[in-house]
């Protein structure tokens, strides 16, 4: 009995009979990570454009900081999260501990870093350029902002792209403030590390390659965005006079 192709058999059958235990959870990791996403890129974009081009008191302490952020361990995130929510926690009155709503926090946490210091980066490279033209027409710093943003738009984008996909692959978190329960916070990442411990491996192995394949639309859609943008800089140039 071969156990690596029969398993591999197995988890081909879960995922093309559409298993209901397998999409429900791959549904709930994306609807997590989705809200995480769109919550820290709301919020992180905004900042970090802000951020290119303001000038200001310890700015470099901060970005410092920030960069520093990039690094930080999901279980750290998961414990402060915990910590914040447990019963006799500051937050400990919402009752989301081991919920849905936890899980969104500590992702939106933990990826909120990547979203700030990614598109400050972007924005802060068009700043350099175009910075002292825009100062030149009495643009204020949120209108720089805006308008540098804007005009990065789908590099920005990248970053929405890129701030999702490190989301739905963490697992520290999500299994310290879920609490990884069936049927309501297991999501791909703490699914695959209990079903393996388990011995459970057709399942394990369908939602890895499951989630392998979520990573790979990323990437691609990444790509596209960038030859999207390629095209778009390619057009401007061509329809301006000679």
């Amino acid at each position: 009995m071969n156990t690596f192709s029969d398993s591999i058999a197995m988890a081909a059958s879960l995922v093309v009979a559409l298993d209901p235990t397998l999409w429900t959870v791959v549904g709930r990791s994306l609807a997590v990570s989705g809200l995480a996403c769109l919550l820290a890129s709301a919020l992180g974009l905004a900042v970090g454009s802000w951020l290119a081009v303001a000038r200001f008191a310890g700015r470099s302490a901060l970005i410092t900081g920030l960069n520093t952020a990039l690094a930080m361990p999901s279980v750290v995130v998961g414990l402060v999260v915990y910590l914040l929510l447990s019963r006799s926690g500051p937050l400990g009155f919402l009752g989301w501990l081991f919920s849905f709503q936890a899980m969104v926090l500590a992702q939106t946490l933990l990826v909120l870093p990547v979203a700030m210091a990614l598109s400050r980066q972007v924005v802060e490279d068009t700043e350099r350029q175009h910075g002292e033209q825009l100062r030149s027409l009495g643009a204020g710093t949120l209108g720089r902002a805006a308008l540098l943003a804007w005009d990065e738009r789908y590099a920005l984008l990248t970053v929405v792209i890129t701030v999702f996909g490190r989301a739905v692959a963490e697992v520290g978190a999500v299994m310290i403030v879920g609490g990884n329960i069936d049927g309501f916070t297991r999501v791909m990442t703490t699914s695959i590390a209990l079903e393996t411990s388990k011995g459970d491996l057709p399942l394990a192995l369908a939602l890895g390659v499951l989630l392998l394949a979520v990573v790979l639309l990323l990437n691609a859609s990444v790509g596209a965005v960038r030859r999207w943008r390629e095209r778009a800089d390619t057009g401007v140039a061509g329809a301006v006079p000679a």
